[in-house]
Parts: C-alpha cells; sequence; structure tokens
C-alpha cells in the first residue's frame, strides 16, 4: 500500500529531517519506490541528502501542496503509485490543514487507497507535548499519526508519557516509535559529507570518512530503526 507520510513536529531543531532521511533510506534498502519533498526554505536537509530522490515545494501555496498529491498519479510498472515522504518545515501545521481541509485530502486518497501517516517527531520538551495535542486535535481520525520520540534530543520523555496529548493520539490508534541516538560525532561526519546514510557507510575516502566501528554503529542504528518500521508495516 502507498503511503503519504508528513514528518512534522511544528518546531525547530527536533530531529524532523533525520527522520525524513531514515524513512527515505529505508525505502531504498526495501526497493520501495518513493518520492520527497522538501519544505524547509532556509536549509533544504531533505533535498541536500537525497537529492536525487527529493525536491523542495512550497507548502503556503496551494498549487505547491497540490504537487505533492499528484505524485500519486505516477505509477511502477505494476500501476501502483509510490510512497511519499514530506519534510515538514517548522510552522507549517496551518497552511496544510487549510490544504487538507479544503480539498478534501484524506478522503481524495483513501479512495485511491493510500495511507495518510502524520509523524510528530518530539524532543523531550513541553512545547512537543502541547504540538501533539494540536496535531490530533486538528485532524482527529483522519490520518494515523506515529509519535517519534527523539533520544537524540532529550533522555526524559516523561511529560509525554503521562499527558492527554499522548493519551488522544492512542485513543486514536497512534504508534508511538523510540528513535535512539545516533553518535553525535558520526552524525556531524555524516552531515559534512551531505551524503545518505547508504553513502555513508560505504565511502571511506572522503576527509570525513566514518571509521570501522563508526560504520558498524550507524548500520546498528539504522537495523534497529528498520526494525521498528518493518513492525509497523511500512514496507508492506
Amino acid at each position: 500500500m502507498s503511503s503519504l507520510n508528513f514528518i512534522g513536529g511544528e518546531k525547530g531543531g527536533v530531529g524532523k529531517s533525520v527522520v525524513a532521511r531514515v524513512l527515505a533510506q529505508y525505502f531504498i534498502d526495501k526497493d520501495q519506490p518513493f518520492i520527497g519533498f522538501d519544505t524547509d526554505r532556509s536549509h533544504t536537509s531533505f533535498t541536500r541528502f537525497y537529492a536525487d530522490y527529493a525536491s523542495p515545494v512550497i507548502v503556503d501555496s496551494y498549487e505547491g501542496l497540490d504537487s505533492i498529491a499528484s505524485a500519486f498519479e505516477t505509477t511502477d510498472s505494476e500501476g501502483t503509485p509510490p510512497h511519499v515522504i514530506v519534510d515538514l518545515a517548522a510552522q507549517t501545521a496551518a497552511p496544510l490543514a487549510r490544504w487538507i481541509k479544503d480539498s478534501d485530502v484524506f478522503a481524495v486518497l483513501a479512495d485511491m487507497g493510500i495511507t495518510v501517516n502524520f509523524w510528530h517527531v518530539a524532543d523531550a520538551g513541553k512545547d512537543s507535548v502541547d504540538l501533539l495535542g494540536r496535531l490530533v486535535n486538528t485532524f482527529d481520525n483522519g490520518p494515523r499519526y506515529f509519535v517519534v520520540k527523539n533520544y537524540g534530543r532529550g533522555s526524559d520523555f516523561s511529560q509525554l508519557d503521562t499527558s492527554p496529548a499522548l493519551e488522544k493520539a492512542l485513543s486514536l490508534g497512534a504508534r508511538v516509535i523510540n528513535l535512539a541516538q545516533l553518535h553525535e560525532a558520526s552524525m556531524r561526519k555524516i552531515d559534512r559529507q551531505n551524503a545518505s546514510f547508504w553513502g555513508a557507510i560505504h565511502n571511506r575516502s572522503e576527509a570525513d570518512a566514518l571509521g570501522l566501528l563508526e560504520r558498524q554503529r550507524v548500520k546498528t542504528w539504522l537495523k534497529k530503526t528498520y526494525d521498528t518500521f518493518d513492525e509497523m508495516g511500512l514496507s508492506a
């Protein structure tokens, strides 16, 4: 089943682009076709690391957002639409919600057999809890929700765990994902290379190339994350 994956969190610095990049690498490694869109005009992190798959899109324009839905009109040799990943910039919730409501996006994509997934990437702060509450109150039971506890952005998620926001999300069928922290020095090297995770693992010639055990840590981190995605049936 094809899916539309909005990778959000509504605030900067929670690791949205990292999640988008991991999901992109997952689809690549699972031989699942996908198209990516990057809504961040300042950093374009998703486009920078996965330039062959992602392109920029203007989120506060209906024409720009319409191009995301139009991606599902392309199909493979078996007539199957691709997965779509949208790396959402901070403070994009309002124009996105208007577009979804005015265009009846959930109903249109449901008729096409496409699942809409909202990924709420959270750090350990209260803002992420409040923004999750706003997300589920806005869309209620329209999409599927994945709440990502990003342990690269905090270690104590007790505020989230005990919040009415998470309770409501769980009542709507949300899945909670623990994204382990990747060793900080290794992530900095990958970022300086502007490399995909595959490229970082296999590139040994750059000045910032990962060492033997760094490559192994990235492989282990990816496998652990992939196992979680497999449990959710993302590549089915």
